[in-house]
């Protein structure tokens, strides 16, 4: 999967603006899927040359023109081809998880300062994710409907997991006062 794969399925549906599409990376696909803004126009540069999409500028009044963009029959065929492709497994990469495996050589203290930065971070993405989804699920299909339930239960068990830690590790900076 690449933000090629990404930006084609997203124009199955409809045909979107490059603003629109930069709205689904930063709002929804955000939550399973990692893209810079500095990647999305030279793919769709790149997507139009290889005719996998066309560009259509609509011309606004007292705004600058808008490009809207549409999947060609080869960039459906293209999308398909990744859809038929073997399935890549998931990969996790995490600041804070590293951080947190290496909490032993920071101290309780600084352990428990990044549990509860995670923590709000967390809820934050958590309540982002469900306005998302309440603004969009009457018009989703249901696999994109269980897409995003996957992420609001990966976001709730990150939640229960992190209370867990903080209140072990405020126990154990507890016991290390009474030391």
């Amino acid at each position: 999967m690449n933000s090629q794969d990404v930006i084609l399925g997203m124009l199955m549906k409809r045909s979107l603006t490059g603003y629109e599409i930069k709205q689904l990376f930063e709002e929804l696909f955000s939550y399973f899927y990692s893209s810079s803004y500095g990647t999305i126009y030279p793919v769709l540069h790149r997507l139009e040359k290889e005719e996998l999409l066309t560009k259509e500028s609509v011309v606004q009044e007292g705004k600058p023109n808008k490009n809207v963009y549409t999947i060609t029959e080869k960039g459906k065929s293209q999308f398909q081809t990744y859809l038929s492709s073997p399935m890549e497994g998931d990969s996790v990469k995490s600041d804070f998880l590293m951080r947190l495996y290496f909490g032993q050589y920071v101290g309780t203290e600084q352990v428990i300062t990044w549990l509860k930065k995670v923590q709000i971070q967390t809820q934050q993405h958590l309540d982002q994710l469900n306005e998302t989804y309440s603004l969009y699920h009457k018009e989703m299909h249901p696999a994109q409907i269980i897409c995003i339930q996957i992420g609001i239960k990966e976001f709730k068990a990150k939640l229960e997991t992190i209370q867990e830690g903080l209140t072990q590790m405020e126990q154990i900076e507890d016991e290390e006062k009474r030391d």
